[in-house]
């Protein structure tokens, strides 16, 4: 496989789990630049990756524009505030580069045909980061879905009980805001989002009902939402998502019921397989696929990463590309739609 030139533009909170992937697959990816306009966080993501990869020299910038220019790029990391996801990476592709994004891939939904639009026009490939795809539970559960076991699938259920105090916000006054962030559920629970749907219906949605709302902190968007989702398939899907649990984050766990089968996949950040029950069995129902893991961003980047530079180096689409990534941030959007603040 070749080895690709990757540069991370945006180096904030979640900065750390994309040098750490590159790290891990420093076989077939290699990190030439860094940019953020806080060029002491830039420098600090160069540093990471020079303390673990021997004989690196990573540029900083302060300007993306000047790295497209003064750079051969293969692939560009944009972890940038949610808002400009789509200015960076449409000129990106355009400077030649294929492009990972942060979650959420935009923050409309004529923002993210147009990302998809480039790609397919310059011939490049979009990643959207929802790593949890990659967790090793999730990976199983899919399996089970692929195989038919639950036979008909009536419901899931999506929770995610976290905390995000008002020093959270404060660290980067563009979190909690309409323009560049959103709230709860388009920041912290859009991954969880992203397996429901995956699960249940692939976002073919019939309606949705939502509701939310701003309890404790000082921000635009809200702190707490819920969502009720029925799927075109029949199935129904619950969204409980809050910001404010006191007094630290307590789980986020994926439930899925069906007539044959029952899942519950807890922990921190659905690491951790609490009930698998089928009619029928099989082999794989005895691994124990549950993983530890240090945060609330799992482990999910690096085998995220590894996909992505298989899918550039074979020509095939990565697992989840433009049109996947879009799922989840719609059904937000859509109950942002009907739940108006």
């Amino acid at each position: 496989m070749t080895k690709l030139k990757f540069a991370v533009l945006g180096c904030g909170r979640i900065s750390y789990k994309h040098i750490e992937a590159l790290i891990k697959n420093s076989e077939y990816a290699e990190l030439v630049a860094v940019c953020d306009i806080d060029e002491k966080q830039a420098v600090g993501r160069k540093e990471q990756y020079e303390a673990s990869i021997q004989g690196s020299d990573v540029k900083v910038y302060t300007d993306y524009i000047e790295m497209l220019e003064k750079e051969q790029l293969d692939v560009v990391t944009i972890a940038t505030e949610s808002g400009y996801h789509a200015k960076h990476a449409i000129d990106c592709m355009n400077s030649g580069a294929h492009v990972l994004v942060e979650k959420p891939m935009a923050l409309s939904v004529e923002d993210a045909d147009n990302m998809i639009a480039v790609a397919k026009e310059k011939g490049k490939k979009i990643c959207v980061s929802h790593q949890n795809r990659f967790n090793p539970p999730i990976q199983k559960l899919r399996r089970a879905i692929e195989e038919g076991r639950f036979g008909r699938i009536m419901s899931g259920t999506a929770r995610i009980l976290w905390t995000r105090d008002m020093n959270y916000y404060k660290q980067a006054p563009w979190r909690g805001t309409a323009a560049l962030d959103g709230g709860t559920l388009m920041n912290q629970c859009i991954h969880n989002i992203d397996l429901l749907q995956w699960m249940l219906g692939g976002a073919e949605i019939e309606r949705i009902h939502a509701e939310r709302e701003t309890f404790l902190r000082d921000i635009e968007m809200e702190d707490f939402g819920a969502i009720l989702i029925r799927f075109k398939n029949g199935s129904i899907g619950i969204v409980e998502g809050s910001a404010v649990v006191y007094p630290k984050n307590l789980e986020e766990t994926l439930s899925i019921f069906g007539e044959k089968g029952t899942v519950v996949i807890g922990g921190l950040a659905v690491n951790e397989i609490k009930t698998w029950q089928f009619a029928d069995e099989r082999d794989y129902d005895k691994e124990d696929t549950s993983t530890d893991i240090d945060s609330v961003y799992g482990e999910g980047h690096t085998p995220l990463y590894k996909d992505f530079i298989d899918a550039i180096n074979k020509n095939r689409e990565p697992l989840v590309n433009g049109e996947e990534g879009k799922k989840a941030m719609e059904i937000i959007l859509r109950a942002y739609e009907v739940s108006p603040k």
